[in-house]
């Protein structure tokens, strides 16, 4: 169930609550980003599975919303003899908190607008009572 802003900033969070926050993502999505930051290498989803302890197509999900906020990198390995195969790494902390910092500006000018609208129409409303009461 969502929260209220004010319940949100009265919580104590770390900076990987910003993943669910701003992004939706789970608990599962956190771990096999954690996975993958910790790990010198790239990985596959075979390999990332395997350090969550969850099946193959659990992380596979996990793997396509990191990729799609754009948290993780996917780059495919060809082998010599035919075929590929695809691992993945953590995207660059600079780039993810730059993408960060643009949703946060942008959902600030759109609360800004609709605080605006709310103050335009409820302020219409004072203004019509004060006429029929005066």
């Amino acid at each position: 169930m969502a929260q209220s802003m004010a319940e949100l900033l009265q919580q104590d969070m770390e900076c990987e609550g910003l993943l669910e926050c701003i992004h939706g993502l789970k608990q599962l999505d956190k771990d096999c980003f954690r996975v993958m930051v910790e790990s010198d290498d790239p990985l596959t989803i075979d390999e990332v599975a395997e350090r969550v302890d969850r099946e193959r197509s659990t992380a596979y999900r996990s793997i396509q919303r990191l990729l799609q906020s754009g948290f993780i990198q996917k780059e495919q390995i060809n082998y010599d003899q035919g075929g590929y195969y695809h691992v993945y790494y953590p995207t660059d902390p600079n780039q993810i908190a730059g993408q960060m910092q643009r949703t946060l500006n942008d959902w600030y000018a759109k609360m800004g607008q609709l605080i605006q609208e709310f103050e335009d129409k409820y302020d219409h409303v004072d203004e019509a009572q004060a006429t029929v009461e005066g």
